[in-house]
């Protein structure tokens, strides 16, 4: 077992961002690779690409400037949002508890339809998840995202928006630290719920490895998406690669591309 900060150790070793009171861990091994900074560039917009090889304890990113930025999470809140669900009875069940639609048309058709946990997650659903924020309610919500140590940790600008348009904020590196816990089922909260969000999570199969990954797209809710993520881990045999990817959206193209650069990524590292 290693300790959780060992992401952030490996990377504040790396001069990728200051050290905080980090846990020593050893060995300390991590890269800044312009090949995968030239990826975004190639597709005509910025962005940056951390990957964790856990077995190695090396940490490689695209770059130490962007890495190391704050933005907000878009639905890659999804993941924590998930959990507080099932660790507070919000949610009971991810495949039984339906989430009625509320009736409002919007652009999205996969929106427009009754929902469970699972399916919203899938979907990306954002009607549904700012319903169970609000079932949450803010003083349950603040207590769990202080417990994860989840970004700048504040939720300023309403329960159903802070994730979105309000003050929450989480770096690249912040992300891989948070997932890697739950990936690990080291989250300070039940085995039960850390499960049931793995196993929820959205996979996409590429050869003979897998990708449990969120997707997050900044203004998607409004039409006008500007900001795409893409975090989560990578499977090949037992060897897993945690990952954080984000980029600027500058055309419709770039929304899909969060997967393909994230596949494209993960292969120059060698992770699928």
């Amino acid at each position: 077992m290693i300790n959780r900060r060992h992401a952030l150790g490996l990377l504040a070793a790396a001069g990728l961002l200051p050290s905080r009171g980090l846990a020593n861990v050893a060995p300390q091994r991590s890269e800044i690779r312009e090949d995968l900074a030239k990826r975004f560039a190639d597709d005509g917009t910025v962005g940056t690409f951390v990957g964790y090889k856990t077995d190695d304890y090396l940490v490689i990113a695209s770059d130490k400037e962007r890495s190391g930025e704050a933005m907000r999470p878009a639905s890659t809140f999804k993941i924590p949002n998930s959990i507080i669900a099932l660790e507070t009875g919000v949610v009971a069940d991810p495949d039984k508890d339906v989430f009625k639609w509320d009736g409002v048309v919007r652009s999205i058709e996969a929106w427009n339809r009754d929902h469970t946990m699972r399916s919203a997650i899938a979907a990306s659903a954002v009607p549904v998840y700012q319903e169970i924020a609000r079932r949450i309610g803010e003083g349950r919500m603040q207590k769990f995202v202080d417990l994860f140590e989840y970004g700048n940790r504040d939720i300023g600008g309403g329960i159903d928006q802070f994730w979105l348009t309000g003050n929450l904020r989480i770096d690249p590196i912040e992300q891989i630290d948070f997932v890697d816990r739950l990936r690990r089922g080291a989250l300070p909260v039940s085995k039960r719920s850390q499960e049931l969000v793995r196993d929820i999570l959205p996979v996409t199969k590429t050869g003979d490895a897998i990708i449990r990954a969120k997707s997050g797209l900044l203004g998607a809710e409004i039409g006008k998406p500007s900001l795409g993520w893409m975090v989560g881990w990578a499977e090949k045999g037992s060897a897993q690669t945690v990952f954080a990817l984000n980029m600027d959206v500058r055309e419709p193209r770039h929304i899909a591309a969060r997967m393909t650069l994230t596949q494209q990524c993960l292969t120059d590292i060698g992770a699928i």
